[in-house]
């Protein structure tokens, strides 16, 4: 078992952006802030944005197809190009995003680690809050861009005597914002098909954080999670799918303030909303009880990626010298946080 200041990963020498890239005084001394008294509020901005990114792509991309279609304007958008879309905007905020805030994009992630006691509570309740934020503004966004269409659409159909009843569906311009549960279909069924797709999810995203797992190197890991969303929304979202808590949440707020009330969602909203933690939650447990397995080694790319992210934290905290000595007074930092660090990664 190692002791305070040691850790099992293999040592080498790292070369860090600071080393090669010259560095003006005023971003020396914005970085030591950002890694001190800022570095939660811009784990909480990667969160805002990652999520940002995930809901720009699949909304936006929903809207060309369910506006186009209440215009009678044929060719603008498909049920494939939707799942790709939300596939590619959770692509965008891991590869971009991830590397600061650890790319959690989720609540139900984020209450996972939190229950693992990898996250505590007050950041948890931070990312939840950037989560929904995030998703809240990309559709305000997106609603400006597209107001003019959805104008038209919101025209055609009060001269054709539609509007009241299909204004909150899934067919209707709230709908391509928050989500409705069709009229007449059994909220039974849509629980059922909400949580064994999150179930799924939350299984692969467990698979690829798992660094036991040969089949998903870090590299591949982004390209892995965003193709069973995608594969959710192909095959499952005309039933009626979320998947994401804060892509929920943030859309209907974002609902609420533009249409009311009436736009609330009724008994669907509870599962469009909650469904999701519950079922990662299961999933992580499954996987953790069934599926993994600490008698497995650690795969090579998986140390290196462990060993980047510790010299990161070390490098970040003032922590220099040799990784495998205890930590010393002169390196700024007492064993105590050093251990935290390594608990961290």
């Amino acid at each position: 078992m190692a002791v305070a200041g040691q850790h099992h990963l293999r040592h080498r020498d790292f070369i860090h952006l600071a080393d090669i890239k010259p560095r003006s005084n005023a971003y020396i001394a914005w970085e030591r802030r950002r890694h001190r008294q800022a570095h939660w509020l811009v784990e909480c901005m990667a969160e805002f944005m990652g999520v940002f990114f995930y809901v720009y792509a699949g909304v936006g991309s929903a809207a060309s197809y369910l506006l186009s279609n209440t215009a009678q304007l044929n060719g603008l958008g498909s049920l494939f190009q939707i799942g790709t879309a939300y596939a590619l905007g959770i692509l965008f905020a891991l590869v971009v995003c991830a590397p600061t805030s650890g790319g959690h994009f989720n609540p139900a992630v984020t209450i996972a680690f939190t229950i693992l006691k990898r996250c505590t509570y007050r950041k948890a309740l931070r990312y939840i809050v950037a989560q929904i934020l995030g998703a809240y503004i990309a559709c305000l966004l997106i609603y400006v861009q597209w107001r003019d269409l959805i104008m038209e659409v919101t025209e055609l159909l009060e001269a054709a005597g539609k509007l009241d009843a299909v204004l909150f569906t899934a067919n209707g311009p709230a709908g391509v914002f928050a989500l409705y549960a069709t009229p007449g279909v059994s909220l039974g069924r849509i629980f059922l098909n909400e949580f064994v797709c999150d179930f799924m999810i939350g299984l692969v995203i467990w698979a690829c954080l798992d660094p036991t797992n040969f089949g998903a190197p870090p590299s591949t890991a982004p390209w892995i999670v965003s193709f069973v969303y995608a594969v959710m929304v192909w095959g499952y979202s005309p039933v009626g799918v979320a998947t994401n808590a804060a892509r929920d949440v943030g859309a209907r707020l974002m609902a609420l303030t533009i249409w009311g009330l009436p736009a609330g969602g009724g008994a669907y909203a509870a599962i469009a909303a909650l469904t999701n933690i519950p079922a990662t939650l299961l999933a992580v447990a499954f996987y953790e009880l069934v599926l993994a397995d600490s008698s497995r080694v650690v795969t090579p790319v998986h140390v290196d990626f462990l060993a980047g992210h510790l010299a990161h934290e070390e490098h970040s905290q003032g922590v220099i010298g040799d990784r495998h000595a205890p930590a010393s007074p002169s390196s700024g930092i007492d064993e105590k946080s050093h251990e935290q660090i390594i608990e961290r990664v």
